[in-house]
């Protein structure tokens, strides 16, 4: 599970703490870093993911399969259907492969923007997301449930903007909305990020669910003990986040992402990385017609 936490660092705290200007409490996209295997955390976001595993053991399985499914859904859009933009929303901790790193290798003239609101992540998107010759890498610090602040980011307004919004883009939504609570509109901020966009754009969901695992309530809980918004949805709640988006679901659909395997004959599952129950992660592949 990949974001939120409202207060912020007076001064420097001690070895293994958070610097000054971030946030002091645990925070869900270096919780994800540390489910991953991953050094860019802090003590405050061990102590709060491992209480999440003693909770859920199989919770760092389902980071490593949705990190798969971005892999996946990234490497087809790049290389099967040509597309060069990529917005990649709540973007985390940077892990290779990046983002980037897979649509560059595919579209070497492909653009990536970046977008976080945790302001640690600014620091290591300046050395890590570096782009290949012909590509363009930015990042901006925004948050995903304000989608104008996005939308009229100079990044995508300016002069030289990182996105032509003329041409398709893919939104990545990847493993964000189970932090976006209902009174948030995930719905409305999905509309709000498409509707700009022209025919052929695509959006990249995963969702965390507990229709395969009970325990990933358990997970669930330890996040709202810690005031970090969760709210984990079942496949007909996600579906029904594209209910009037008029949006082509693409091959395979709306499937576990562990299933999410595009080019597959038809009624021939691939081998599974992991059970359904290890993923407890929805993914899915939209157009825009």
């Amino acid at each position: 599970m990949a974001h939120t936490s409202d207060s912020t660092a007076d001064s420097a705290s001690a070895e293994g703490g958070s610097p000054r200007g971030v946030h002091t409490g645990p925070q869900t996209a270096r919780m994800y870093d540390y489910y991953l295997g991953g050094k860019d955390n802090f003590e405050v976001d061990r102590a709060a993911a491992q209480e999440v595993l003693n909770a859920a053991p199989g919770v760092a399985k389902v980071a490593r399969a949705n990190r798969h499914f971005l892999h996946i859904a990234t490497e087809h859009l790049a290389r099967e259907r040509g597309l060069d933009q990529f917005l990649d929303l709540g973007t985390g901790i940077p892990t290779q492969p990046n983002t980037h790193e897979i649509a560059q290798y595919y579209q070497p003239s492909a653009r990536v923007l970046y977008v976080d609101h945790d302001p640690i992540v600014q620091t290591y998107a300046q050395a890590l997301m570096i782009s290949a010759p012909h590509g363009r890498v930015d990042y901006i610090e925004a948050d995903l449930r304000s989608p104008e602040g996005i939308l009229n980011h100079p990044h995508l307004t300016g002069e030289s903007p990182v996105l032509d919004l003329e041409r398709p883009v893919v939104v990545l939504m990847v493993a964000v909305l189970h932090f976006v609570l209902d009174s948030e509109r995930p719905a409305d901020i999905i509309r709000a990020l498409l509707k700009p966009l022209p025919s052929d754009s695509c959006l990249v969901l995963s969702h965390v669910t507990e229709d395969f695992a009970e325990e990933l309530s358990a997970a669930a809980g330890v996040y709202k003990k810690r005031r970090l918004p969760v709210r984990l949805r079942s496949g007909d709640e996600i579906r029904g986040l594209l209910d009037g988006q008029e949006l082509e679901l693409l091959e395979p659909g709306m499937q576990p992402v562990n299933r999410w395997w595009p080019g597959r004959p038809a009624g021939l599952a691939p081998i599974p990385l992991y059970t359904d129950a290890e993923a407890s992660c929805y993914g899915l592949v939209a157009r825009k017609p």
